[in-house]
């Protein structure tokens, strides 16, 4: 069961299931955390700690849409964060209460480690404050990910003025993929943190000082939600200045081919004309003179006028 018990003084103890009780039962326990969803977690979460079946229920089902949801003894939330670039969003259940908080994930996530060591550093005993560092270290991962995000769609562009390809074009895609996943979940965190400050869902130990981090965290989603939004318009401008330059490519190459098929056309008649299986024209034309001027001359004096022709417009 791997995992982190981190007690009130500020120490941390192996998670096994005498050390969580003993540390229920003494009211030490700060934040308990379990890393997976096992046989030996869910049997934690409704025997010691006495969660509601449908909240344990939950708890196995992943990729849920962020919510927090009142059982009158905790509140149950589901919080997202980010990892990185092409890779899946973090998603923590938390269940808070009085006497305890624990949260429950799959696979490690940074935002978790990152919110251990702050709450080690501030010695704090409050679990209020510990759900609220670890919603912000998973809120606050957002924005590296958004920044590369950024500089992924700065260098896409780059290259597709310089040369457009279909792996380009792929990746677009695959960000804008992406960036809708994380609006999925962008938007209903920021209305779980509205519905936590406006005391919608009723979080034991909320008082006005604790409010105002809450409103720094609502605020942090506010920006992230803003800038969802920027990217995806981004995205789009991208991906339509892919189509831009493919097309205008595409009209040059076509532009190209139309002057070569343009030139062709007279030279065709002239050789057709002159190659008429016709006494006359055998009789009169067999000398070398003859084959310069008509033979020769005539093609090359189209291919010229031609030539000037579209020089002159600004076709070439």
């Amino acid at each position: 069961m791997p995992g982190h018990l981190l007690l009130k003084n500020c120490v941390e103890d192996q998670p096994t299931r005498p050390a969580i009780e003993r540390a229920l039962k003494d009211d030490s326990l700060l934040w308990l955390d379990f890393a997976d969803t096992g046989p030996e977690t869910i049997t934690l979460l409704r025997e010691v700690f006495k969660i509601h079946p449908l909240a344990v229920e939950d708890a196995q089902e992943f990729n849920q849409r962020p919510k927090a949801e009142d059982y009158e003894d905790f509140v149950y939330l589901v919080a997202y964060g980010a990892l990185g670039l092409d890779q899946p969003l973090a998603e923590v259940h938390c269940f808070y209460a009085e006497h305890f908080f624990v949260t429950v994930h799959r696979g490690e996530i940074p935002a978790i480690a990152d919110a251990c060591t702050a709450l080690n550093r501030m010695y704090t005993d409050r679990r209020l404050v510990a759900m609220y560092r670890l919603l912000d270290a998973l809120v606050d991962s957002m924005f590296p990910f958004l920044a590369t995000f950024d500089d992924r769609i700065d260098e896409l562009q780059d290259q597709i003025f310089a040369k457009p390809t279909d792996d380009q074009l792929a990746t677009m895609f695959a960000l804008k993929r992406q960036l809708v996943d994380m609006r999925k979940v962008v938007t209903p965190q920021r209305d779980m943190v509205a519905s936590m400050l406006a005391q919608v869902i009723p979080i034991p130990g909320m008082t006005a000082e604790s409010e105002r981090y809450i409103r720094d965290l609502y605020d942090h989603l506010i920006r992230i939600s803003d800038m969802v939004d920027s990217y995806r318009d981004l995205l789009s401008g991208s991906l339509d200045a892919y189509m831009s330059v493919v097309s205008n490519r595409l009209n040059a190459v076509m532009k190209q081919l139309t002057i070569i098929a343009t030139i062709f056309l007279p030279l065709s008649f002239l050789t057709g004309f002159f190659g008429q299986n016709l006494g006359w024209l055998i009789a009169r034309e067999g000398s070398l003179g003859a084959f310069l001027i008509f033979g020769i001359g005539t093609e090359a004096a189209a291919v010229a006028g031609l030539l000037f022709m579209f020089r002159r417009r600004g076709w070439l």
